[in-house]
């Protein structure tokens, strides 16, 4: 089934469940894929409702933190609630072990030696993760392995 399918029957199990916030989250899932849609004018794929449900996960993430740091705890968790919802839809994230052997391969096949090189590095460990791993993280330890 795919996602599209599946957000679909989890907005439907939400509404009978009357789960208000899980119900909101989907929708607006649903709104940010359409928004998608209509901006490339073409159906979305899975990997392209990853790169949608990504880019809301980060969003969330960034709110929460943003909140907590302003002392709006109540706004932080319900940013966290919809945060661990979208999360659900993505692909079992990889441990830092795991992001960091992929990193030192696409080092060693791309030759990059320096942080000029951090160009060619982050595209092809971010085309390998496909969503399976945080943004942030994949730079870190880009930056890391390649100053190092």
């Amino acid at each position: 089934m795919g996602l599209k399918n599946q957000l679909m029957q989890d907005m439907k199990e939400a509404m009978k469940a009357r789960q208000t916030e899980r119900l909101g989250t989907i929708r607006q899932l649903r709104s940010a894929i359409k928004n998608k849609e209509i901006e490339l004018r073409q159906d979305l794929d899975d990997n392209a409702i990853l790169g949608v449900i990504g880019t809301a996960v980060k969003q969330r993430r960034e709110a929460a933190q943003m909140y907590k740091d302003n002392d709006r705890l109540e706004l932080a968790a319900k940013e966290e609630t919809e945060l661990a919802i979208l999360q659900g839809y993505l692909p079992a994230q990889l441990s830092e072990e795991d992001v960091r052997a992929i990193v030192v391969a696409v080092i060693a096949e791309s030759g990059a030696s320096s942080m000029k090189d951090m160009g060619k590095v982050m595209p092809q460990v971010m085309s390998r993760t496909k969503g399976a791993a945080d943004g942030k993280m994949v730079n870190q330890l880009v930056r890391e392995l390649l100053a190092g």
